[in-house]
């Protein structure tokens, strides 16, 4: 059983951090009522606005970032910024024990995957998968059900998400229990083959991703499919691929195909249609938690991620 963070309560203080690449800061400006409007105070990591070409900051201003505010007893949660690239240039320089013994509401998604599955393997902790300050919430298309998702963090109920949210699919019938894990699909590829490759075996994965033609969407589940990730999992819940036309339609499959292709044979439940990932409204979820994916119902249920 990973460790739960404290929920909050209002009058905590929540750190913002930019693991990755630089936000825009006038969204970020935009996106800080939203927070106090919610009862919380706010602390900015020191490199937020740093700028380092594709990068917030250079890799040890992150990682300071990142390490003062789990140690900080202060800090009760901590909010990403934007994703964009970077936050596995952290990964192997993490104090994972100091974030095991600090364990703390740690929020975000896209290129924060990779902390997601790092944090969760090496310090056994649930984080969650929800929109970001600059990136979601700062904008004007923030929808009222992604806002409503951060009441999760104060305290502890179970998510249902059934065809009542958004058109459902089931690809692939039957009935799965299990960790739910995964987020964005370029990076769990990208971890293959390293000390931070996901475990999926007996676990419900979660993919999703943004700008990605079917053919490269293609390439990253072949990917994944040779590391033999598919014949481990005990189901697949995926998500929004915003974004994802062909540019060339006549020499491209679609996207739908390419789904059809890998999961409409295997012999686990996986159902598409998920308003999880680039999307309005975002439906947020704690990873590492015990979840259930009724392929036949066309429902994800999934138990809270804080005590």
């Amino acid at each position: 059983m990973r460790i739960k963070p404290r929920r909050l309560k209002k009058g905590d203080t929540v750190g913002v951090i930019s693991p990755s690449s630089p936000p825009n800061l006038e969204n970020l400006k935009k996106a800080l009522p939203f927070l106090e409007q919610l009862g919380l105070k706010v602390k900015m990591g020191k490199s937020v606005e740093a700028k380092n070409g594709h990068l917030a900051g250079t890799d040890d201003e992150r990682l300071a970032d990142l390490h003062a505010m789990f140690e900080d007893p202060e800090i009760s949660g901590i909010i990403c910024a934007g994703g964009g690239y970077g936050s596995a240039r952290l990964a192997e320089s993490i104090d994972f024990q100091m974030i095991k013994e600090n364990p703390k509401i740690f929020w975000g998604y896209s290129d924060i995957t990779f902390l997601h599955s790092a944090i969760g393997q090496y310090s056994e902790l649930v984080t969650f998968h929800g929109p970001m300050l600059a990136s979601d919430v700062g904008k004007e298309e923030f929808h009222e059900r992604s806002a409503r998702m951060f009441g999760q963090l104060f305290g502890p109920f179970e998510l249902h998400y059934s065809e009542e949210i958004s058109p459902l699919t089931a690809l692939s019938a039957g009935i799965a229990q299990g960790e739910l894990v995964g987020g964005n699909l370029s990076l769990l590829r990208s971890a293959i083959g390293t000390k931070f490759e996901l475990d999926v075996k007996g676990k419900i994965l979660l993919i999703e991703d943004i700008d990605e033609e079917p053919y490269q969407v293609d390439e990253l589940l072949n990917h994944l499919r040779m590391a033999r990730k598919f014949d481990e999992v005990a189901g697949i819940a995926i998500g929004d691929f915003k974004n994802s036309e062909p540019k060339k339609k006549e020499r491209s499959l679609t996207l739908d195909q390419v789904f059809d292709d890998y999961f409409s044979e295997l012999k686990v439940p996986v159902v598409k249609g998920f308003k999880i990932g680039h999307c309005e409204p975002h439906f947020s979820v704690p990873l590492g938690v015990e979840a259930r994916l009724d392929a036949d119902a066309k429902t994800l249920t999934i138990l809270p991620g804080v005590e």
